[in-house]
């Protein structure tokens, strides 16, 4: 166990930190599933820019890495432009 205040207050951000991270990493792969098994052009459309968001809100505080949000957008777009 730690002895001193700064490392007690340290486990406690790590611990809400880490939980906030796996939702918002959680939330990001419904997202995506989502928008993959979306058929109807206008809602992935509608969904796509709100995932793209999602992907670079998380790339940029590291939860993922930067080239996995833009492989990830890359293949989504193809997916949007495909549907008929």
């Amino acid at each position: 166990m730690a002895n001193h205040k700064s490392s007690l207050k340290r486990i406690r951000q790590t611990r809400t930190r880490c939980l906030q991270n796996r939702y918002g990493a959680k939330t990001m792969r419904n997202a995506v599933k989502n928008l993959r098994g979306t058929t109807d052009r206008k809602d992935a459309e509608t969904l796509y820019p709100k995932v793209c968001s999602m992907l670079d809100k998380l790339a940029k505080k590291n939860v993922i890495h930067s080239n996995k949000a833009g492989n990830l957008k890359s293949k989504l777009a193809k997916h949007v432009h495909a549907l008929a």
